[in-house]
């Protein structure tokens, strides 16, 4: 007596049909929703630069942005949480740090850079906005040490108000 195999062959046309197959992107690759968080963070930062670097721009061509999830640096203090003028903190974690230019382990010449940290700082906002206000304040005061002026000079708005 022959047996027939009740249970079907499985094909990749099968599989697409029933709605188990590959799936492609939820949203095209041009909608900002697609962006992740860190993306949007990028974007707030270069457009925050932008407003200080319009003025500034002659000065700044050798300085760099970065961005790092996480601080990676120590108080001096612990005890007291005593941060260095290159660090913007707000009391014990440190929401950026301008690194200064000089040679790396290998040798090599490094830029100088301001590097914001991106957690901290979105914790500290409660809305996009602040987050834009937060970023900019920040890098106003990291350009100001940077350039060793106020930072009423890098942004003089910010004296008025």
């Amino acid at each position: 007596m022959p047996r027939f195999s009740s249970a079907r062959r499985i094909t990749s046309r099968s599989v697409a049909r029933h709605g188990r197959g590959i799936r492609g992107p939820v949203l095209p690759e041009d909608l900002p929703a697609r962006r992740s968080r860190a993306e949007k963070f990028d974007r707030l930062v270069l457009n925050a630069f932008a407003r200080i670097d319009h003025r500034w721009h002659d000065k700044l061509s050798k300085l760099d942005i970065a961005v790092d999830d996480v601080p990676k640096i120590r108080a001096l203090d612990p005890e007291s949480v005593t941060w260095p003028p290159e660090v913007v903190a707000e009391g014990p974690v440190p929401l950026s740090r301008l690194v200064p230019a000089g040679i790396d382990k290998r040798g090599e010449t490094t830029r100088a850079r301001v590097v914001l940290f991106r957690r901290p700082l979105e914790r500290r906002a409660k809305h996009p906005e602040d987050l834009e206000d937060l970023l900019f304040e920040v890098l106003v005061e990291q350009v100001a040490t940077y350039l060793g002026i106020d930072p009423d000079e890098v942004d003089p708005n910010s004296a008025a108000e």
